[in-house]
């Protein structure tokens, strides 16, 4: 015969096991994807009707060819049923409902054919391939691997991984750094994600991961698990900071990752394109490890606002620039090592605030308490900022305060009791004067100050509360402080939710939209009563 893949059985075993050789895939799904592109060629002889099998013997190349009919009383289908008579042709003792085949000749495939069979086989082919890479890469994301660079499409570097092929998108590469075609190249494997056409293997020379990978490959005490690099950041290709701890106390882990004269770090400098790497030790106590994350600025005094998860950080004058690093790196990075917000101010700016917050609370005890300025001065200088601190600490504690007794310590609880009375009054008739329905002030752990900020937001209803997220409501406003040219800009980082200044835990937003949803299932409840009484009627 003509065709190869109907006559020579040699040659037929040698295609299938150089193409599973070169694709790195099993022999069987070769085998399999020439039986079906040899089943596709015989349907377009004998006609695509017939339900044609093909078996091609992995060990000798035999080929065979049978068409599967089935048996029946009388014929509806000719090309996939025979009648009882001509079936005992084919096998004595055929019946009824029985299936079985008819040999077919092999075909000789001619042009047209051998070409859709190739189509056929290469597809097949393909759709292994692409299980194989996604098999062997899917379970590696967080592993450095190296490659060659293929080629640099819209600014994506595309890197040969030798079975597979990643990309380094353009905001995964280091700026600056130049990818030249055939260089070797280092990434760390971001992910991997099955698509379409066929694995897609992100790879990542940016990540603060890469960094500690490299570091782990350097320093042989962070890949026993001797020191570890508890937090990690990154300014891509200028400068980085990581914190470091090693659970043996005769191990300095700074020591171990800087290396005899730098060398280890030096490494790692290298391969990041010469990015500045301040390793520093980490600390549990958050206030000493951001006084370390911020070197090699000094810093006079950590105050923690878990809140809010904002850190305020006083230097002194001249080590403001430092602290703060040029356009803000320093600072930045610092907050990204503590997750947490952080704001620097020297020492001239704490204090002003500090006065500037304690003549503000003075004034607010002054007016709501109706007490003189040395009264309200020595309530705030004890510590207290808010009313309800007054009105509901232990009266013990107040009338122990020097120059306090008893007498003046329950006045001042029933004056700040009244005060909130008054403030809650007052918001009660703004509330409603924005049109707040009193439904909502029946929902727990909302104040009336808090159905204010509700109304002016546009929520009136328990529907307009129901409709938001958990985070729409709750979330805290955050803002970034910046200096330039000496002096201090905000801007909003997120907008936060609704009533994102109030400190609402996540537990306490989701108990207020699932009881403003509440009577969404009241109201199916009576209609699901009804169809009841209805049902037990009818019986």
């Amino acid at each position: 015969m003509a065709s190869a893949i109907s006559a020579n059985r040699a040659e037929l075993l040698a295609i299938a096991n150089a193409v599973a050789t070169e694709k790195m895939i099993d022999k069987s799904i070769v085998i399999e994807a020439m039986e079906e592109a040899i089943q596709k060629s015989a349907r377009n002889r004998y006609g695509a009707e017939n339900d044609i099998r093909a078996k091609l013997d992995p060990r000798t190349g035999d080929l065979r060819l049978w068409r599967v009919v089935e048996v029946v009383e009388e014929v509806e289908d000719y090309f996939k049923q025979v009648d009882l008579k001509a079936a005992e042709k084919l096998q004595p003792g055929a019946a009824i409902g029985d299936f079985i085949v008819d040999p077919l000749p092999p075909v000789d495939l001619g042009r047209i054919d051998a070409q859709s069979a190739k189509q056929v086989i290469f597809q097949k082919v393909r759709d292994a391939e692409r299980d194989r890479q996604y098999a062997e890469f899917k379970d590696r994301a967080g592993e450095i691997i190296t490659g060659v660079i293929k080629s640099v499409e819209f600014g994506h570097v595309i890197v040969n991984l030798g079975r597979a092929e990643g990309v380094i998108r353009r905001d995964q590469q280091i700026p600056r750094e130049a990818a030249r075609i055939g260089e070797r190249v280092r990434a760390l494997i971001l992910k991997v994600e099955r698509q379409n056409r066929g694995p897609q293997i992100f790879l990542s020379r940016a990540h603060p991961e890469f960094m500690k990978k490299l570091f782990a490959q350097e320093v042989p005490e962070i890949y026993d698990g001797i020191i570890e690099i508890k937090a990690a950041a990154r300014d891509p290709g200028s400068r980085a900071k990581i914190g470091v701890i090693s659970r043996d106390s005769s191990i300095d882990p700074v020591g171990a990752c800087v290396g005899m004269k730098g060398s280890r770090v030096q490494a790692v400098v290298q391969e990041l394109q010469g990015e500045k790497i301040d390793i520093i030790p980490w600390s549990e106590d958050t206030a000493t490890f951001v006084v370390n994350a911020l070197q090699p600025a000094t810093v006079s005094r950590v105050v923690i606002d878990e809140d809010e998860a904002r850190i305020e950080v006083v230097v002194p004058d001249d080590q403001l620039s430092l602290a703060i690093g040029r356009r803000g790196q320093n600072v930045r990075l610092a907050s990204q090592l503590t997750a947490s917000a952080i704001d620097i101010m020297t020492e001239a700016e704490a204090s002003e605030k500090r006065q500037k917050e304690f003549a503000e609370r003075s004034k607010m005890f002054e007016e709501e308490l109706d007490v003189d300025e040395t009264l309200s001065q020595l309530l705030v200088a004890e510590g207290f900022a808010e009313l309800e601190e007054v009105a509901y600490i232990d009266l013990a504690e107040l009338a122990a305060i020097e120059g306090f007794d008893e007498d003046l310590g329950e006045e001042l609880q029933s004056r700040a009791v009244e005060a909130l009375e008054r403030r809650e009054e007052a918001s009660r008739e703004a509330r409603r004067a924005l049109g707040v329905e009193d439904a909502l002030a029946e929902l727990p752990h909302l104040t009336e100050a808090m159905l204010v900020t509700l109304g002016k937001a546009g929520i009136r209803t328990l529907d307009d509360l129901a409709d938001l997220a958990t985070d729409e409501l709750i979330a805290k406003k955050r803002t970034e402080q910046r200096r330039r040219d000496g002096a201090r800009r905000e801007r909003n980082e997120d907008k936060g939710g609704v009533l994102g200044d109030y400190s609402l835990s996540e537990e306490q937003g989701n108990e207020i939209i699932m009881a403003a949803r509440a009577h969404w299932f009241e109201d199916e409840e009576p209609a699901s009563s009804e169809e009841a009484a209805n049902a037990e009627s009818s019986q």
